[in-house]
C-alpha cells in the first residue's frame, strides 16, 4: 500500500515539474502579451490578417511603433508574415491562438452586449 501511495506521489509531482517546465516555456509569449499595445495588435489579428497600415489606422500608433511591437510578436512564433507586394500581411499563427483571445476578449464584456 505505500508503494502504491508512493508511485502515486511520485507520478503527481513529475505532472507537476511537467506544468512548471512548460509555463517556463510559455513565459515569453505572454510577457509579449503583457504589453496593451500588442495585445491590441493580437486582438485585431484575431479577427483577420492586416498590413501594418490597417493596423496603424486600427490603432492609432505610428508605423515604426506598429512594425516595433511586430517583432517580438513574430520572433515568439505567435505572428506571421506574409509578403504581398511592397508590404507583409501579418496574421495569428492559427486559429488554435485566435479562439482563446476572442474569448479572453470577451471576459469583460457585460451580458447581452458580446458580438
Amino acid at each position: 500500500m505505500t508503494r502504491t501511495i508512493e508511485l502515486a506521489r511520485s507520478g503527481q509531482e513529475a505532472a507537476d515539474a511537467t506544468a512548471i517546465d512548460r509555463a517556463a516555456e510559455l513565459a515569453p509569449q505572454f510577457k509579449a502579451l503583457s504589453d496593451h499595445n500588442r495585445l491590441a495588435i493580437v486582438l485585431l489579428l484575431s479577427e483577420r490578417s492586416r498590413t501594418v497600415r490597417e493596423l496603424t489606422e486600427a490603432t492609432g500608433l505610428a508605423q515604426t511603433l506598429i512594425s516595433h511591437h511586430l517583432t517580438p510578436l513574430r520572433e515568439l512564433g505567435l505572428v506571421t508574415a506574409t509578403p504581398k507586394g511592397r508590404s507583409n500581411v501579418y496574421a495569428l499563427c492559427c486559429d488554435a491562438f485566435a479562439e482563446p483571445l476572442r474569448a479572453l476578449a470577451g471576459l469583460n464584456t457585460p451580458p447581452g452586449q458580446a458580438d
